[in-house]
């Protein structure tokens, strides 16, 4: 009796001009901001009244985010009204969007299926994998399947994980700047152990990075590392054995001068140990971070330069670019990181996220009276639509519609 080999995953073209032009239109009717494109055009700037509102030159939609809301849109226009369409957790981090997805009839399953939903799946069922990506046995399990996928992976987070498989071939163990539980890390530390017997360890901090520095140096408790760093390493990592050998790479939306300065410490601290010239066989460093990440920290780095009262950061709590943009203001002047305009409860009340607590908090008196200026920017995943209202929402407080600034 012969064994059918597993078919291979269904290739399907969702770029053919007639889709693309009627998910063009769909896409700008629900994200597209007129006033936005004229604010920029105006050099970033809004002024009325005792108000001015300035925008960093670069926020807002990278070119991932918009590829990966574009394949989405594309995917429910491809099939039929009654063909099941599944996503894998969110498309990125955006509550508005993934709403959005939703309301397209497109259904919500786990970013890491369970076996009980993966059997619920059919074959030619079409599943579209978010633009951070999915474990590689959850696309195995997806390819086992049948599954149609439609693949709306970052090229950046892609690069991450071409630098992780090249670690592991040449036994070299891959640090990697990110947070452990991100659903891109999980993806990037299972392509780091998906070809054989490669190693990884998440750190987060630069506390993180000097704990493990400092084993590498001067050996330390082995139970104690592992007890510290658990849930953030492969399984039968021995941190006696496999930090002898390391390259780091990094989750793409951490802060560049954060993972430059992780690599730092780990290149300094294999030269003590192995001499400058061994380093090379002991240490490897490749620049993944994302550059419309950096591209943000920048615009934000120079907007935070310039006279403001107050920041406001747009974008979805769990995401990790726009909590880094937080994290930036924070440290300079008064900050409030807002899902959408309607956290502006009124000029004596504002609800925002605090990193810290990892919730919501209120803060009184927040928006100062008399001339003020307030710096607006936002993560990736956040389209002009939300920072439109966000920038309305705070005229509105001072009693001025935009509209009149705008002439309709």
């Amino acid at each position: 009796m012969s064994i059918q080999a597993p078919a291979l995953p269904q290739k399907i073209n969702l770029r053919r001009p007639d889709i693309m032009e009627a998910v063009q239109a769909q896409v700008l009717s629900h994200y597209r901001s007129e006033l936005v494109e004229r604010i920029r055009a105006n050099g970033g700037v809004l002024s009325a009244g005792d108000l001015t509102v300035k925008l960093a030159k670069e926020f807002g939609f990278c070119y991932g985010v918009e590829r990966a809301i574009d394949l989405a849109y594309a995917a429910r226009k491809s099939f039929p009204a009654d063909k099941p369409i599944f996503l894998l957790g969110e498309i990125i981090h955006n509550p508005e969007v993934n709403d959005q997805i939703r309301n397209l009839g497109i259904k919500t399953i786990s970013n890491k299926p369970t076996d009980a939903e993966i059997n619920q799946l059919h074959r030619e069922d079409v599943v579209i994998i978010p633009a951070f990506g999915t474990e590689v046995a959850t696309r195995r399990k997806l390819e086992e399947k049948g599954c149609v996928l439609v693949d709306t992976t970052c090229g950046d987070v892609m690069s991450v994980w071409k630098r992780v498989r090249q670690y592991s071939k040449e036994a070299v163990t891959s640090i990697i700047h990110g947070k452990a539980k991100h659903e891109e890390t999980k993806a990037t530390t299972s392509q780091a152990t998906a070809y054989g017997t490669g190693h990884y360890l998440v750190v987060f901090t630069l506390a993180e990075t000097d704990y493990v520095c400092h084993y590498i140096l001067h050996g330390g408790d082995k139970q104690e590392f592992l007890n510290k760093f658990k849930g953030a390493y492969s399984a039968g990592f021995d941190p006696d054995l496999h930090l002898q050998a390391v390259g780091v790479a990094n989750q793409t939306t951490m802060l560049r001068g954060e993972t430059e300065e992780v690599q730092r410490r780990l290149k300094a601290t294999m030269t003590t140990k192995y001499g400058e010239a061994e380093v090379d066989q002991h240490f490897r460093f490749f620049d993944t971070i994302c550059g419309a990440t950096q591209d943000r920290q920048d615009a934000l780095q120079k907007l935070l330069t310039q006279p403001l009262n107050l920041l406001i950061v747009i974008g979805g709590y769990n995401s990790s670019n726009t909590s880094h943009l937080a994290e930036m203001g924070e440290a300079k002047l008064p900050t409030f990181f807002i899902k959408n305009a309607a956290k502006m409860e009124s000029d004596k009340l504002i609800v925002h996220y605090d990193q810290h607590k990892h919730e919501e908090v209120g803060t009184c008196d927040w928006l100062p009276s008399g001339k003020i200026t307030v710096g607006i920017t936002a993560g990736a995943s956040c389209p002009n639509n939300l920072i439109e209202d966000t920038i309305r929402r705070l005229f509105d407080l001072r009693g001025i519609a935009v509209q009149s600034l705008l002439g309709h």
